[in-house]
């Protein structure tokens, strides 16, 4: 291909609204642009990494027995009324009605399509197991997109569903897809760790996540550098202390003039956050109201009080005047005297004695509050946040806490999607099962972005050669002033597309400069420049972009790298 006609355009500035590296370098280097709030379009240079992407996923996938096939993104409505989930999704689920007035929405995932198709197809014990996949568009109206392909509201997934017999059929399916997934972020050139998660609106019995560490993340992983132990926040439960036995003592009113955060509370009184009860209102999706309690030493994990409360879509913050409604006092809240409100209280504020809490009176709190002499609450369960240093559950050592991309997840779903369609098989045994069923996903998109993350410099992208668009950047320089240069630079193109071999010719009548910094811009793994200097030194430079390693290298020698490929092109 050459530069001077391929549809893409670079940017000299950083966009403004571009924090994340991935971000600034895709829109900067011409891979693609912007049509509206998370939704982009792939340029020329963009489509063929994300293929490149694709390629290596669809080879892993056939590698364990995967077939692909191609499933709608549009579904009537009615496939998700029947899997329970039309009602559970809030507004992230685009519903529309088509021409027909029929009920209809953009699929998210495809659990629903495929639970259909086993029904349909699978009859007995001896079509099991199998595994399908396929590559397709998902829409999800994100409340925020952010982070370029980070989180889009259009994107790319490789969605994949395997069909067992049983569990243990499953937990075979679901080993193997995990050993599938490394080595796709191996060849990808990411450091993915494997985390436990939640498994959301997918249900099931179990997840796991591929996470890549990046400060720009918006999950917070949970790890131990001794022990075998590494969760999403969402759902760690890391050890916590056993307070002291006490006496309990009298509840006793305290003025506490402007002491509407614990912090201000527990300095005002002059005892630390562990001996505070902190509260947060919620209403679900369902409209009931709730008051989490936790100590005031640590914060309430909503993804766990969304499971204890089976609140399918999800918790918002309760305003000031629904908190008011039920009798408590935003900033001095408690459930004492409070009404019509579930209240969770934290295992650990269950087991703490003589409690700060609020006295639901602006600047008042009451000492001496124990569960549940003083009130009652609807549920007790693990519902915090593990902090920094707490003690692994495994080994007792202090975790960590990093921020993280998640690039990929797996699910055992079991058989929640196929019980809900009838999807059954006649058993060796006679009897009908339900078959049971894995989901797992990695999305095209953000994996482009990562790998964008971890491999860029301050001029710009250096591809891993697994996933390049090009695997050769060549540049020719004063190619107008010496005829040679010009015949030895569309000679070797030429050789390239005769072998096959993909490279980018910037034969563009552009300053050395503008050549040199595209090419590092865009980031092939290798930067061939023919010059005078070169030919005079007897050759082509090589350049390696991602270390800028460089030597000149004879021609019969770059000639056999464009047909049989640059592996070890700089010795080592």
């Amino acid at each position: 291909m050459r530069l001077s006609e391929l549809f893409f355009a670079t940017l000299r500035d950083d966009p403004g609204e571009a924090e994340m590296a991935s971000h600034r370098l895709l829109l900067r280097a011409g891979y693609l642009r912007q049509l509206g709030s998370g939704i982009y379009s792939l340029l020329p240079l963009g489509k063929r990494v994300s293929d490149r992407v694709e390629q290596v996923i669809r080879e892993e996938q056939n590698a364990i027995g995967g077939q692909e096939m191609e499933m709608p993104v549009v579904h009537p409505a009615e496939v998700w009324r029947e899997s329970g989930r039309y009602q559970k999704i809030g507004p992230e689920l685009v519903r529309f009605k088509d021409r027909g007035e029929r009920d209809m929405v953009l699929a998210m995932t495809h659990e629903e399509v495929v639970a259909l198709l086993l029904r349909d197809i699978v009859q007995s014990y001896r079509q099991l197991p199998m595994m399908v996949y396929h590559f397709q568009t998902k829409f999800r109206d994100e409340p925020r997109s952010r982070g370029g392909l980070i989180r889009v509201r259009e994107f790319v997934m490789k969605d994949a569903y395997s069909c067992d017999l049983d569990a243990a059929g499953l937990d075979v399916s679901y080993e193997q897809q995990r050993g599938a997934y490394v080595r796709i972020f191996e060849r990808l050139g990411l450091d993915a760790i494997m985390v436990r998660s939640d498994v959301g609106i997918m249900g099931g019995t179990g997840a796991h996540e591929f996470m890549v560490l990046n400060d720009y993340g918006e999950d917070t992983l949970v790890i131990c550098d001794n022990a075998d132990f590494s969760d999403n926040q969402q759902i760690a439960e890391v050890g916590k202390p056993d307070p002291e036995p006490e006496a309990l003592l009298l509840m006793e009113d305290v003025e506490t003039p402007g002491a509407t955060t614990i912090e201000a509370l527990a300095t005002f009184l002059g005892v630390p956050k562990s001996r505070t009860a902190k509260a947060a209102f919620f209403v679900t999706g369902d409209e009931r109201f709730v008051v989490a309690i936790v100590r005031g030493d640590y914060d309430v994990n909503e993804t766990k009080l969304v499971n204890v409360l089976k609140a399918s879509r999800g918790l918002r913050p309760a305003t000031v005047e629904e908190i008011k409604a039920r009798g408590m006092e935003a900033g001095y809240g408690s459930p004492i005297g409070a009404r019509d409100a579930v209240v969770v209280v934290d295992e650990l504020v269950a087991r703490s004695p003589n409690l700060v809490a609020g006295a639901n009176r602006p600047g008042w709190h009451i000492k001496n509050v124990n569960v549940p002499r003083d009130y009652t609450p609807d549920h007790i369960a693990e519902i915090t946040s593990a902090r920094e240093g707490d003690p692994c559950p495994n080994c007792g050592s202090p975790v960590k806490l990093r921020k993280g991309i998640e690039v990929g997840n797996i699910f055992k779903l079991g058989t929640d999607f196929t019980d809900a369609f009838g999807s059954m098989y006649l058993g060796e045994d006679g009897e009908r099962h339900p078959i049971v069923m894995g989901s797992y996903g990695i999305g095209l998109g953000r994996n482009v972005a990562c790998i964008v993350e971890a491999h860029h410099d301050e001029k710009g992208i250096a591809w891993p050669d697994e996933v390049a668009p090009y695997a050769a950047h060549l540049v020719s320089i004063g190619a107008g002033r010496d005829p040679k240069v010009l015949e030895t630079a569309d000679r070797l193109h030429a050789l390239a597309a005769d072998a096959r071999r993909d490279i980018l010719y910037d034969d563009r009548d552009e300053s050395p400069g503008v050549k040199f910094t595209d090419a590092e811009l865009l980031g092939m793994p290798w930067i061939l420049t023919v010059s005078p200097r070169s030919l005079a030194a007897g050759g082509v430079e090589l350049t390696r972009r991602a270390t800028g390693e460089r030597r000149t290298a004879p021609l019969d020698e770059i000639e056999g790298y464009l047909r049989d490929g640059f592996v070890a092109a700089i010795p080592a």
